[in-house]
Parts: structure tokens; C-alpha cells; sequence
């Protein structure tokens, strides 16, 4: 008996003689699903044959849809049409199909039976009944499955030499189901195990598998070649054009002569496609260990193009349009230095502006200054918009300093100047204002771009910026501001299919110490309204507002929101959601008078990110606000 149902991508071995009915468990192209099953579409016939198929169902929904993805009379019945005796072969090579997909999930002593109209396929007369059925009348296929007892794995043998850490890396034990997919999984670890510990060319043949049929069992044997221990050799680099050989020698997080260790090795490779220079990072392993019983490794790396333009376009009803363009160098002068310039028109339209602005910008980001995952921003922009709580023209620059601690922590220090001119209330003051920003951001989405879809894990960030303002009189003062997003995917209640079902929350809080409302500049006061704190109000409206409802914004500000995600099809998606926040005049927390704004959406997903458009409505209305607000834009709110 072949027992069916297992893969390996090593060779297999010989089959080895064993307790009762016993044989190597041979290759499948399908796994987990058994797509891949599906062969080259039959030969069209002359005159096609239309015909039902029905399936019957066992009480495992994966196994059901595995068996419905294997089958060619399924998956092919629309759009390959067949004659008579070619459904008859259709079905007959569905026959060990179906067996395989039953042996991969453990039923090896299951049955399978077709019937084509009520007729069995080895019936000599099938081919002529089919032929007589009037024209445009479906023949009648009907799948008939009893999978039998399931069976558990038994004895577990290691043939070879191992510790017994590295045997309990197999994560397998006597007694479970015997899936396919379980007991490849463990040759998997097991080899992973081995070359973490510095094997680098350890061998983990396919498990040959022993039936026990009266245990209902199969009893498990991993063969083994351990090797010896390696270490790193010679290290190649190929595919560098404009990016020095250099600099990614030093950024490399692996050095000859270190033990060889795939993670490691790893994660090398996805430091340097961090640096935003390479589309692709290969490493290949060299087949053999070299004269000193070293793995040498070549890294095959492809440059990004260095220069890019690109586009973008946002809409709201309180803000209305901006659009603008921007323009990259990624790698200036072959370290990975990266320049951007950026041109946007915004406020164009909309009931929170009353004229046209533009945001000019550059930003030259140097990588590993002075330190490896250390670097250096210098940041310059001219600033003009004109909004319903001022006018503001500013030019303003930076340069900061950042550091990444761990995967998760990063933090920030720098010197900010900003010079602008911001009338409010018929009112026009110059500031000079300078800055200390420092800052502390942790992040475990497993995202960094802005545009992707995070699915679980926290982003937060706590900044603090002691500013002096230089005006007629003098006021020095620290703005405080924290804030976080978590995401929850209800993939991990077993409710639904990962990423397809996402909860997501923010908050946020900010003060300003050392000054009174009217003492800070306009822009440095706190607003909220718009999509970056409570949807559904104007930007800007929710808080303390001049006689004329103008807002004159505040020293203190909290918001917090909730956001129901889920994925449609492939490319759509629908969001609900529900936003709270409240200024406040006298520098306290949580004293404002709250504004609750509700709201809903849809999303289409691209590779780039989610193209967005919302809708959100106040709860708590405000004097002379709207009765509702659109958003659109790409990327998640937050």
C-alpha cells in the first residue's frame, strides 16, 4: 500500500520494509488545500458533454474544500469542456485525488466511489448512456467519500545523531493526528534547528512513514545527517552599481569567521533592504564548505532606481483638495543618502480655509551617522494656509538626530527655527521661534511605511519640545504631546481569516506648559476636528472659539477613536467608526467639552496602500459647524 499525502522539497529515500502494510510516503503538489493538484485542462472534445457534480461532504470544512480545490471535475467543469469518455477519465484520475487529499489530512483507510449517472465508472455501458442523454442535458456526477478512521502518528525514531534539544525541536509527539502537513512541519524545524546550531549543510531526509493498520497508526522515522559545525566565510557582494561597496560592507550585520547561522544571516539581508536603496537582497550559500570547512556566502543585491517622482492627491470637505508632487534621489552620494523635495498645493475649496496655500519642502536624510542605525535629518519648508482659526506663512527648518534602539524602540533629539507671520482675528503678530524637539517612538506593527495596512501590534510616540518665542514679549514654553494606535485582529479569537477583520484604537493627549493660551503662538496652541482627531467636525472647530465662533484653540487636548475594519473580496473593504476629543483653555486634561463625531467608510486596497473615502457625522453639534464631513485619501486614517 503508497500511502499519499506528503511533500518534501529534499529527495525522498528508498522505501524501507516495515510492520504490516508499510511504504514511503510519496510527494504531493498539494499541501494544505491540495491546489496545486489541479493538472493541464483535459483535451477538448469534439462535442462536450455538460455535467453536475456533487460532492459529499465529511466533517472537517478544510478537508471539504481541500477535496473541492483537488478536483479536476470541479475545477474544470465550466472552463474545459470534455466528450463522454473524457468525463469518464476525469473522473477516474479524481479517484486518487481524492485519495490523497483524505491521506493528508490522516484517513488512510478511506473509500472513494463515482458515479456517473447512477452508474459506476468500471460499468462496460457508462460511455453509451452518456452519449444517449438528449442534448443540453447534464450528466449526473456524484462523489461518494467515506474517509474511515483518522490516524494518529506512533512511534517517532530518529535515525542519526542529535542532542535532545535539537529532538524536541521537532515540536512532534506520539498520539497526535497524523497530517501530512504536521509531520513535515517538524522535518522543517528540526533542519532549522540544525542549521541554527551551525550545521549549515545538515541533511533531514523526508520521513518515511510505517503503517501499524491495526493501531490505526503510522510510525514515523527522520533520517538524519548532522555534519559539522560551520562558520561564516568569504562574503561576495554582486549588483552594486551606484552604492558603494563600502558602506554595505560595514552596514553588514554578518562578518566572515562568526558561527554560521541562518537567523542571523537573515537578518542581515533584511537590514539592508531597510535602507530603501535595493529592491532585492539574495543571499546564496555556497554547496560545499571551502578549504577551512567554511560557508562562504554571495550577496546579490539590486539597486532601486535612484531617482523618483511621484504624485499625490487628498480630498475633505473642511479642508477640501491639496495636490502636489514629489521628487526623490535615494542614494546621493552612494551610502544610501536619501533627498526628497516636495511641492503641494492645499486648501483648495473648502469650508475650514478662506484662500489658496502651498507646502514647499526638502528633507536630506543621512543614514548611519556617526553611529550604525543613527541618523541625521536636516528638514527646510515654506509653509503658506490660511485657515478659519489664522493665516499663517512660516518658514521653517530642522535638524535632527535619531536612533533606533531595538526593533521596536527608536528616539530623537534635534534644533528646530521657524519664522512666520500668523494673523488671527484681524491681528498680526511675527514670531521667532526656536526649539529643542526630542522624542521617543516605539512601533511593533511590523510596518514603517505610513501607507500599509497595519494589522496587529501598537505604534506610539511621546514627544516633548522646550521652545523659546521671540516676539515683543518674550515666552519660553514646552509642548508635550503623546499619542497611539493599537490593532487587534480577530483572526487571533479563531473568528475570522487573518488580516480580514481588524479593530483599531487611538489616543491622544497633548499640554503646553509655561504659558497661557494667548501667549503661545497660534499654531502652537492645541485644536482638534478633522480626520487626525474627531471626524465629523471641521478641522480645527472642536474647543474654545472667539465670539465670532472662530476658534482660538487651547493649552490642552485629548481625543480618542475606534475603528472597525473588514476586508471584502480581494480588493474592497467597509469601516466603521466613532470619535471623541475636547480642547481645553486652561491647561488641564480631560476638562474641554467633549465632541463625539460618528462615521463609516470604504476601502479599496492597492499595492500601495488603501485608497480611503469616509463619511462622518457630529454627534454633539457645534455653532455654525457642518452637518457632516467627506474624507478621502490614501492610506488608513491612522
Amino acid at each position: 500500500m503508497v500511502l499519499r499525502g506528503w511533500t518534501s522539497a529534499r529527495p525522498c529515500r528508498a522505501n524501507i520494509p516495515g510492520r504490516g502494510r508499510s511504504a514511503r510516503l510519496r510527494a504531493l503538489g498539494a499541501l494544505l488545500g491540495a491546489s496545486l493538484l489541479i493538472a493541464s485542462a483535459a483535451t477538448r472534445a469534439a462535442d462536450p458533454q455538460s455535467y453536475s457534480v456533487s460532492i459529499s461532504a465529511t466533517e472537517s470544512d478544510p478537508v471539504n474544500e481541500a477535496l473541492r480545490t483537488s478536483s479536476q471535475l470541479e475545477t474544470l467543469r465550466e472552463t474545459a469542456p470534455v466528450g463522454p469518455f473524457a468525463l469518464i477519465g476525469r473522473a477516474r484520475e479524481d479517484i486518487d485525488r481524492f485519495k490523497t487529499v483524505l491521506e493528508s489530512y490522516g484517513y488512510y483507510q478511506s473509500r472513494v466511489a463515482i458515479t456517473i449517472n447512477g452508474k459506476p465508472l468500471d460499468d462496460p455501458e457508462l460511455g453509451d448512456s452518456i452519449n444517449a442523454l438528449p442534448a443540453g442535458q447534464d450528466a449526473t456526477v456524484r462523489v461518494e467519500l467515506v474517509p474511515g478512521k483518522i490516524y494518529h502518528v506512533g512511534k517517532i525514531t530518529i535515525d542519526g545523531e542529535i542532542s535532545v534539544e535539537e529532538r524536541r525541536a521537532l515540536g512532534l509527539e506520539s498520539g497526535e493526528p497524523a497530517y501530512a502537513v504536521a509531520v513535515l512541519d517538524a522535518q522543517a524545524r528540526l533542519l532549522n534547528r540544525l542549521e541554527e546550531d551551525g550545521y549549515a549543510f545538515a541533511v533531514v531526509d523526508t520521513p518515511v512513514a510505517y503503517e501499524v493498520p491495526e493501531d490505526f497508526a503510522l510510525d514515523i522515522v527522520y533520517r538524519v545527517v548532522r555534519g559539522s559545525v560551520a562558520r561564516i566565510g568569504a562574503i561576495a557582494l554582486t549588483g552594486l552599481k551606484h552604492v558603494e561597496e563600502s558602506f554595505v560592507r560595514r552596514r553588514l550585520l554578518v562578518v566572515t569567521g562568526q558561527p554560521y547561522s541562518p537567523g542571523k544571516i537573515e537578518e542581515a539581508r533584511r537590514d539592508l533592504l531597510a535602507l530603501g536603496v535595493f529592491s532585492s537582497v539574495t543571499v546564496k550559500l555556497a554547496e560545499r564548505p571551502d578549504d577551512d570547512g567554511r560557508v562562504s556566502l554571495t550577496l546579490v543585491l539590486r539597486e532601486r532606481l535612484r531617482h523618483t517622482l511621484g504624485f499625490n492627491a487628498a480630498y475633505s470637505s473642511d479642508l477640501g483638495g491639496s495636490a502636489g508632487v514629489r521628487w526623490t534621489d535615494r542614494d546621493l552620494f552612494g551610502s544610501a543618502e536619501q533627498l526628497t523635495v516636495a511641492a503641494t498645493a492645499i486648501d483648495i475649496g473648502g469650508h475650514a480655509t478662506s484662500g489658496l496655500g502651498y507646502n514647499l519642502s526638502a528633507q536630506f536624510t543621512k543614514p548611519d551617522f556617526g553611529a550604525r542605525d543613527e541618523n541625521l535629518q536636516v528638514n527646510v519648508a515654506s509653509l503658506r494656509q490660511s485657515l478659519r482659526a489664522y493665516d499663517q506663512t512660516a518658514i521653517t527648518s530642522s535638524v535632527l538626530l535619531s536612533r533606533r534602539f531595538s526593533a521596536f524602540w527608536t528616539s530623537s533629539v534635534g534644533l528646530s527655527a521657524e519664522r512666520e507671520q500668523i494673523t488671527q482675528e484681524t491681528i498680526i503678530r511675527d514670531y521667532t521661534l526656536v526649539g529643542l524637539p526630542i522624542a521617543a517612538r516605539y512601533n511593533s506593527t511590523g510596518i514603517t511605511n505610513p501607507l500599509q495596512d497595519p494589522l496587529h501590534g501598537i505604534r506610539a510616540s511621546l514627544s516633548v519640545t522646550p521652545t523659546r518665542s521671540f516676539t515683543a514679549i518674550p515666552a519660553t514654553f514646552v509642548v508635550a504631546q503623546a499619542d497611539a494606535a493599537a490593532f487587534y485582529d480577530l483572526n487571533a479569537l479563531g473568528l475570522t481569516p487573518v488580516g480580514r477583520s481588524v479593530v483599531a484604537v487611538r489616543a491622544l493627549a497633548g499640554q503646553a506648559h509655561g504659558a497661557a493660551p494667548f501667549d503661545l503662538p497660534p499654531d502652537q496652541r492645541f485644536y482638534a476636528g478633522g480626520s487626525g482627531t474627531v471626524r465629523g467636525f471641521t478641522y480645527q472647530s472642536v474647543g474654545p472659539q472667539f465670539p465670532d465662533t472662530q476658534p482660538t484653540g487651547g493649552s490642552a487636548v485629548d481625543a480618542a477613536g475606534v475603528e472597525f475594519r473588514q476586508r471584502i473580496a480581494k480588493n474592497f473593504g467597509a469601516v466603521v467608526f466613532a470619535d471623541a476629543g475636547a480642547v481645553s483653555a486652561d491647561g488641564h486634561l480631560l476638562q474641554g467639552r467633549p465632541s463625539v463625531g460618528l462615521g463609516g467608510g470604504i476601502r479599496y486596497y492597492t499595492p500601495i496602500g488603501p485608497i480611503r473615502f469616509d463619511v462622518a457625522v457630529p454627534v454633539t453639534k457645534l455653532q455654525g459647524g457642518a452637518s457632516f464631513e467627506i474624507y478621502l485619501g490614501l492610506g488608513q486614517v491612522f
